[in-house]
């Protein structure tokens, strides 16, 4: 396993990369683009995402570069209502959620892995 600590916005983040993530990320070509998503509405939901492809992250001060192959960004979102009737396709839609003290949200480790041909992970508090 790969554990490495990094910053954002002045707070540390131990990340954890399983020993077939970390095969995985050394074979590949291009870097993996991973996102903590803080999920603020009715109720609150935490999601890691994984991206194959280069994705700008929303807000520059919420990324952080973990390898040349792996880099990691947190996005608190929230939806623009509570209502169902909104919801196109069963997903709300959603606006980035501005956030007076970040520091305080920046989740303290992060985990990823990869099994049966998927990415996986999870972060907390």
């Amino acid at each position: 396993m790969l554990v490495q600590n990094v910053e954002m916005l002045g707070k540390q983040i131990l990340v954890e990369v399983s020993n077939n993530a970390a095969r995985q990320l050394n074979a590949r070509g291009m870097p993996l683009y991973i996102e903590m998503e803080l999920y603020f509405s009715c109720l609150i939901r935490k999601q890691v995402r994984v991206y194959e492809t280069i994705v700008e992250p929303a807000d520059r001060k919420f990324s952080v570069q973990f390898s040349d192959k792996l880099q990691i960004s947190f996005r608190p979102v929230m939806t623009k209502s509570c209502s169902i009737s909104s919801c196109e396709d069963g997903k709300p839609p959603l606006s980035d959620f501005p956030i007076r003290k970040p520091q305080s949200y920046i989740p303290r480790w992060l985990h990823l892995d990869y099994s049966k041909g998927k990415w996986s992970g999870d972060f907390g508090y």
